[in-house]
């Protein structure tokens, strides 16, 4: 876990220092919104009411009264005194039983942050040997909360409480109106509860309707009824997102990576990859190979060579049987103007090189000719 803050407890003139963790998570299936048409996922903009898109960093809150506005900045809220408190001030113990239920809000855990925890021990062990609850006053996410201590399985857990005046009153007529029970209705009614009656384990109870959720999710992606996230929200400007990539991946695309992924036993990246070693490898091998006649220069210096060679009138007789042989054959052609096209014609065999067979065939060819 992650603790939302560090703070202390101020327990009269004792200090314990804490770490705050959310005690609380939710498991609901994530689900967004998409086009009906293209599959194109809904998205929100901020936006004022002048029309202008509103990036949320120039976001201020305000206050409005119905006739003015007033506007609060991080400088006005950083003047309140509480806002940078993080001192979780006990205000009075009160008994268990007085502290309503319907008043109790999220719940975190509190872990002692300190090498002597014996004061965080000593809070704990004064609240169950009290069987009291300690109110307290807290200040979190920029609002002022009440909550209160109390201990669960030797942890100290701070809970929220809402204050008095939200919780609102349950007024129903319908409760005014007098009812009778008879004895032998609330004796059946009591002997129904206590054949119903057990100790409460949480384990027992499953949110089905989150099962049956995910459970209609696999079956959809098992028989491929979904659509590619990458594809269908990046189809129309492929290449001016392609360096984005930074959104987040939603639950159907993360299921649907995990399911190709399984499908595919985790050996595609890595067939990938090694076929890319092994014929980079091979590239390598066989470049060198292939490679050694394309680096021969002669190819190249012939042509220069067989300019002067034809200015001259004079043959190469350099040490390179290639680029001698090659000489004679081209010179035939380069005499006659018309010769000049096919002589260009064969300028891939030069770069491919290592066909003398066929240029000593031509070469016989023309001279018999």
């Amino acid at each position: 876990m992650r603790s939302i803050w560090k703070g202390s407890i101020a327990f009269g003139l004792v200090n314990v220092p804490i770490k705050v963790y959310a005690a609380t998570e939710t498991h609901d299936v994530s689900l967004h919104q998409v086009h009906d048409e293209d599959k194109g996922r809904i998205r929100y903009k901020r936006v004022c009411e002048f029309g202008h898109e509103v990036e949320y960093a120039d976001i201020q809150r305000a206050y409005d009264d119905g006739e003015k506005t007033v506007v609060l900045t991080a400088d006005d809220f950083g003047q309140l005194p509480e806002e940078q408190s993080h001192e979780v001030e006990v205000l009075e113990f009160v008994p268990v039983e007085q502290v309503d239920p319907m008043m109790f809000e999220k719940t975190y855990y509190l872990e002692p942050d300190s090498r002597s925890p014996k004061a965080y021990v000593l809070l704990r062990e004064t609240l169950a040997t009290t069987d009291r609850l300690a109110i307290v006053q807290f200040t979190l996410r920029q609002k002022t909360r009440l909550g209160v201590l109390r201990v669960h399985d030797d942890v100290i857990l701070l809970q929220g409480l809402l204050w008095g005046d939200e919780v609102r009153a349950a007024e129903f007529p319908a409760l005014d109106t007098s009812v009778k029970v008879s004895a032998n209705e609330l004796k059946m009614s009591s002997s129904l509860v206590e054949s119903m009656s057990t100790d409460f384990d949480p384990d027992r109870y499953t949110d089905s309707y989150q099962e049956e959720l995910q459970q209609l999710i696999d079956a959809k992606l098992e028989a491929g009824d979904d659509v590619d996230t990458e594809q269908t929200f990046g189809a129309k400007d492929d290449e001016d997102d392609e360096g984005e990539g930074g959104d987040v991946l939603d639950l159907m695309a993360a299921l649907r990576a995990s399911v190709d992924k399984k499908r595919s036993g985790g050996s595609g990246s890595r067939s990938s990859s090694a076929s890319r070693s092994s014929s980079g490898s091979e590239s390598g091998t066989s470049g060198s190979t292939k490679r050694a006649p394309a680096r021969k220069t002669p190819a190249k210096k012939t042509s220069t060579d067989k300019t002067s060679t034809e200015k001259t009138g004079t043959e190469k007789t350099g040490t390179e049987k290639t680029g001698t042989e090659k000489a004679p054959a081209k010179k035939a052609p380069a005499k006659k103007a018309p010769a000049k096209k096919p002589a260009a014609k064969k300028a891939p065999a030069e770069k491919t090189t290592g066909k003398t067979t066929a240029e000593k065939t031509t070469a016989e060819k023309k001279q018999a000719s």
